[in-house]
């Protein structure tokens, strides 16, 4: 079983394919086994480079507080640790905040972003409501995709950090080409929230799907193909 120690954690990741460094990091609650389908999509074109973040999957799952920032500087510690960088990076709801704090953080990691089913912010009056729907959304989700246990502690720590990060401020100081996608009927991540995060990444493209917050599961052909092409006018 692949791992590396990273920060304080042991970290299970994956690669697969060749070409161009493309790093996925997966969402609230998920490890990267749902994503294998888009994973090899993917590999036909880059190099991919998959993990499971702290608190789920194979990696560590440490009861401390977790935070966007933290999770990010894992993802740039298994960079350097596997010396693939600089990397393209895709990051999925949770894991485009983590992307977006890669970025901010570690900007000589990041080559691209793309952007998916995220935002910079959660609104604070989401409260419980936001999580009663993500809990129903990752139920939802697991029945289809097959899940990776995650102790209710570890899901929690990462709810939390993931709702408390904020940098909406910070947009303007990313540089690198951004491509964002989002699903018309995502119920998760309001559209404001979108179209503010288009608007102060200067030159980000975005692009609208059918379907919901886990649009990529449904129509992973169409979104894999919609990222290459991307990656592919960047190179």
């Amino acid at each position: 079983m692949p791992t590396v120690k990273v920060n304080d954690i042991d970290m299970y990741y994956e690669v697969e394919g060749a070409g161009e460094p493309l790093v996925l990091i997966a969402g609230l609650g998920t490890s990267m086994s749902p994503y294998r389908r888009i994973i090899h999509l993917l590999s036909q074109e880059n190099r991919v480079l998959a993990f499971d973040n702290r608190g789920v999957g194979r990696t560590d799952k440490p009861d401390i507080p977790y935070t966007i920032e933290m999770m990010a500087d894992d993802t740039a510690g298994l960079l350097k640790a596997l010396d693939i960088m600089p990397a393209n990076v895709i990051g999925i709801s949770m894991g485009g905040r983590i992307a977006l704090a890669l970025a901010l953080r570690h900007p000589e990691l990041v080559r691209s972003l793309v952007l998916v089913s995220t935002s910079p912010r959660v609104e604070r009056k989401a409260g419980t409501m936001l999580q009663f729907k993500v809990l129903k959304w990752i139920r939802a989700a697991g029945r289809v995709l097959g899940r990776t246990p995650q102790p209710y502690y570890a899901f929690v720590r990462q709810l939390n950090a993931s709702g408390s990060y904020d940098c909406s401020d910070k947009l303007g100081e990313i540089r690198v080409p951004t491509l964002i996608m989002r699903g018309k009927k995502d119920k998760l991540v309001p559209s404001n929230l979108v179209e503010e995060m288009h608007a102060g990444i200067r030159g980000s493209k975005m692009i609208t799907f059918e379907g919901g917050h886990g649009f990529f599961f449904w129509d992973s052909k169409r979104f894999a193909d919609a990222a290459i092409e991307f990656l592919g006018g960047n190179k």
